[in-house]
């Protein structure tokens, strides 16, 4: 029986898609995310399609996809506008998809945060050092491992003794959230008539739920930036995503701030000033979704690329 043939998409300066052997216990899917040998290394890349009618001329010469990556795939739209992005900017579908899978190897699993209190008998050979960790935890509470280093002024190794003695026990904590969830009625709107007519208007757009653009032309102090905040609020409001787009990283921190004063907390930032860590955790919070993760983001115009699982307008 011949085997599945899939075309898979690279992040690399190639419009093409490669042909690739499906293993038998493997079952892929346009979109899925996987990892498959490109020369001799291994790169992460994207079922773009099946390909019922392999060239069998070349059947001895197709290599084996080597993994799925346990990751939401890239849904039918987006895989859409990697090839229109790529048409209309005359580029490589696979530059464009480097965009959309830009943390590489980051895009694994999160790097799990550690925890440790009281948990055994106390060690063999007291020091001043364990002593005050012992006393830090005494209340019983439970605390990252960095903090209690830090609160009782010791390194890292005293903390790794007294958990190789059996006297702290580790737990995984989950992550940091990126973003705590934004307050759609932290500050109530004050608008003109003209700007509640155009809050009212870009509102009812957004209803819909359908693709829509919404220019408002306004001079420089006019609250435009308010009136687009009105359709936030109520993306939030219907516990969808926001994706807010920014010209360039130097105007970031002056956002930051207003959508703070208006929400209420800061949403998550994507830009590439952030440590691959930090995005890696970002991708990760916004793909899983819900109101406990990632519900707003903000980025520079790459951003628009990542991959959202429910986002509004």
């Amino acid at each position: 029986m011949a085997k599945r043939v899939v075309d898979v998409l690279v992040p690399v300066a190639l419009d093409r898609a490669y042909s690739y052997r499906v293993p038998e216990a493997l079952e892929l899917a346009p979109g899925d995310i996987v990892c498959v040998p490109l020369g001799a290394r291994e790169t992460t890349a994207v079922v773009w399609a099946d390909n019922p009618k392999p060239n069998p001329r070349l059947d001895n010469r197709l290599k084996d996809v080597e993994q799925k990556l346990e990751l939401p795939p890239l849904k039918g739209e987006l895989r859409s506008f990697v090839d229109w992005v790529a048409n209309y900017t005359v580029s490589s579908r696979g530059m464009v998809l480097r965009m959309c899978l830009r943390m590489g190897e980051h895009l694994g699993a999160e790097r799990e945060r550690v925890g440790v209190r009281l948990a055994g008998p106390a060690p063999q050979r007291m020091t001043a050092a364990r002593a005050r960790v012992l006393e830090l935890l005494a209340d019983g509470m439970l605390r990252a491992k960095s903090e209690a280093a830090r609160e009782s002024g010791v390194s890292a190794g005293v903390i790794d003794g007294l958990i190789d003695e059996a006297t702290l026990e580790t737990v995984v904590l989950p992550p940091d959230p990126v973003a705590a969830r934004p307050d759609p009625d932290f500050t109530p709107s004050e608008f003109t008539a003209d700007q509640s007519a155009a809050a009212a208007a870009l509102k009812a757009t957004v209803a819909k739920g359908d693709y829509a653009v919404t220019l408002i032309d306004g001079v420089t102090g006019s609250g435009k930036t308010e009136v687009y905040f009105e359709a936030v609020a109520d993306t939030i409001r219907s516990g969808r995503q926001s994706l807010i787009l920014m010209p360039e990283i130097a105007l970031t921190a002056q956002f930051l701030d207003r959508f703070a004063a208006c929400f209420g907390t800061r949403p998550a930032e994507w830009h590439s000033e952030l440590t691959p860590r930090r995005r890696a955790h970002v991708v990760c919070c916004r793909k899983r979704g819900g109101t406990r993760h990632c519900r707003r983001a903000l980025g520079v115009v790459p951003a628009v690329c990542r991959s959202r699982p429910d986002r509004g307008r």
